[in-house]
Order: structure tokens, then sequence, then C-alpha cells
């Protein structure tokens, strides 16, 4: 009873950040919705279904069940993203060459993780 009440309210939170991700730019928006529908399917099938039947989000969550699937449109947003962050990042903080390169690294692992994803 305790871990689906946790279950239940993180996934609301993490609806919740799904939605502001969804009107700010470089907060992506369908990641917090997949690990939502995770927490959904452990605490309450209702909403699991209301999720994945979602006009919206619903595809991407099913794409990603499924196959592991990032759409093309989805992957050209992610790594357009990445690449935005990276460079307001370097701008805005003018890391050292250390901390430039190791943000830098994870940037080009996640990218690549992105990139190699199956479209739907």
């Amino acid at each position: 009873m305790l871990a689906r009440t946790v279950f239940a309210t993180l996934g609301a939170l993490l609806v919740a950040l799904g939605v502001v991700g969804a009107f700010l730019p470089l907060l992506p928006s369908t990641i917090f919705f997949i690990m939502a529908a995770g927490c959904f399917a452990r605490s309450s099938p209702t909403l699991e279904a209301w999720l994945l039947d979602h006009r919206t989000f619903g595809p991407p969550i099913r794409a990603w069940r499924e196959s592991g699937a990032i759409s093309r449109h989805g992957k050209m947003l992610a790594l357009g993203g990445m690449a935005f962050g990276y460079t307001m990042f370097y701008i805005g903080a003018r890391p050292s060459p250390w901390l430039a390169a190791g943000v830098a690294l994870f940037f080009v692992g996640s990218a690549l993780f992105v990139a190699t994803r199956p479209a739907p």
C-alpha cells in the first residue's frame, strides 16, 4: 500500500515536470512522461492507461516501451537541445577546460545514445 502511494505520488510529480517541460525549451518532457508511466504501472493502471492513450504523449511512450525507439523529429529536437544547452553552459559558465571537457563528454555520450536508438 505504501509503495503504491509512493509510486503514484512520484508519477504525479513526473507528469507535472513533463507538463512544464512541454513549455520550456531546455527541459525535456517525454522522458518525464516515460518515467511517470513506469510509476503508474506500479501504482495505478488507470493513470498508466491515461498516459499511454494520451493523444500527444502516448505514442512516444509506447514506442519507447515497445522497442526503445525515438522518432526522427524527437532525435533532432533532443540533439539540437543538447547542442544549445552546451553552448549556453560554455558561454554562461565560462568553465575551466577540464569541466568543459567533462560536460562535453557527457553531452556527446548522451547524444550518441539518442542518435543510435531506432526510429519507430
